[in-house]
């Protein structure tokens, strides 16, 4: 809505959030390369696109399973406009990393599971290419694959900053404050640097460790969640919005450094681990050991 209004109501309306310590003014809109003759990008209330296009990701591909999954949680009618709207908010934010992160979700959602999204994926990809309507996000999207336009370079630039502060302080990182060096600094555009600036080796190899857990955890529940598909589709679409978000975070930090994402992110993996803890607990007797009990 607010990509469609007259900018100046856009301001506006948006502006009028500055009471709850929202932007304020013209700078609210966001466009490619902050060039406003360039095409504007949806930001919705994420404040940046990129924060926007990182929840469409997660809540995108939860919500492609109500459309193939045997037993929805609403009718697929009501899921196609739902997705179609969400895909044209996500192409409106030209978020390169966001396309990626969710094409990432969806292939394996397609290999693992439901091999007829395959031709649908492949249909999608197409009309994106061929529209006449898409035509400034693909050159827009070939340019960052290609490294051509400033904000690529950049992110390169930062790529190798992030480095030598990594090597300067690798165990524990230099804290979320700032730097003790006058000649680096923090905020690097990949979510894994990110926490190897801030935290160090130890921190990301955490967070790491919390990931491999995490999946091995709901992947062993997943594979024996065949007596509940409604179930079963809940934790597949969660994991496979995790998957998004972390293919996403290769190219963006929005899931460590704004509060609104992280929260959101970290939701997706609790409610994963009450998916596949509700499947433990509902799974059948007969495939329990003999003599076991439940927690």
């Amino acid at each position: 809505m607010f990509y469609f209004l007259p900018r100046a109501l856009t301001v506006r309306l948006l502006s009028a959030l500055r009471f709850f310590n929202y932007p304020a003014g013209w700078g609210v809109l966001r466009f490619i390369r902050d060039d406003p003759l360039l095409p504007m990008r949806a930001i919705g209330t994420s404040v940046d696109p990129n924060i926007l296009g990182g929840r469409l990701i997660l809540v995108r591909s939860l919500t492609v399973l109500q459309l193939v999954t045997r037993r929805p949680l609403f009718k697929r009618l009501l899921a196609v406009p739902i997705l179609a709207v969400m895909g044209l908010c996500l192409v409106l934010t030209f978020s390169r990393g966001s396309m990626f992160g969710l094409g990432c979700a969806l292939a394996l959602l397609a290999v693992v599971k439901y091999r007829r999204l395959l031709p649908v994926l492949i249909i999608a990809g197409l009309l994106i290419l061929l529209l006449p309507q898409t035509q400034e996000y693909v050159v827009h999207f070939i340019q960052g694959v290609q490294v051509q336009d400033l904000a690529s370079q950049m992110r390169l630039g930062e790529y190798k900053d992030a480095l030598i502060l990594i090597s300067r302080y690798p165990w524990i990182g230099v804290g979320f404050i700032g730097t003790p060096d006058i000649d680096i600094y923090l905020g690097v555009s990949m979510v894994y640097l990110t926490i190897a600036e801030e935290m160090g080796l130890v921190g990301l190899g955490a967070f790491l460790a919390i990931m491999v857990i995490f999946f091995r955890t709901t992947w062993r529940s997943w594979k024996s969640m065949s007596h509940d598909p409604r179930l079963e589709a809940i934790l597949l679409g969660l994991q496979t919005a995790v998957v998004g978000g972390l293919a996403g975070g290769l190219l963006d930090h929005y899931l460590f450094s704004y509060p609104h994402a992280v929260a959101f992110f970290w939701l997706y993996i609790a409610l994963a681990v009450a998916a596949a803890r509700l499947a433990e607990e509902a799974r059948p007797e007969s495939v329990q050991p003999p003599g076991s009990t439940l927690a």
